[in-house]
């Protein structure tokens, strides 16, 4: 069971998604906007991005 992202770690998701979108990626969801920070950002919560989070054990 995986914790859900901190918003350190979902900014730096959306961010990552936002670039790849304004280079040219094809666009995971159905939607009507155009600046790719808002699309990623709807990506992302609708639960499409293939990225993961590994943390690293804090001891």
């Amino acid at each position: 069971m995986s914790k859900p992202d901190n918003r350190y770690e979902k900014a730096r998701i959306i961010g990552a998604r936002a670039l790849q979108v304004a280079y040219g990626a094809p666009v995971l969801v159905e939607t009507d906007q155009r600046e790719p920070i808002l699309i990623a950002a709807q990506e992302y919560d609708e639960g499409v991005l293939p990225f993961t989070v590994r943390r690293g054990d804090r001891a």
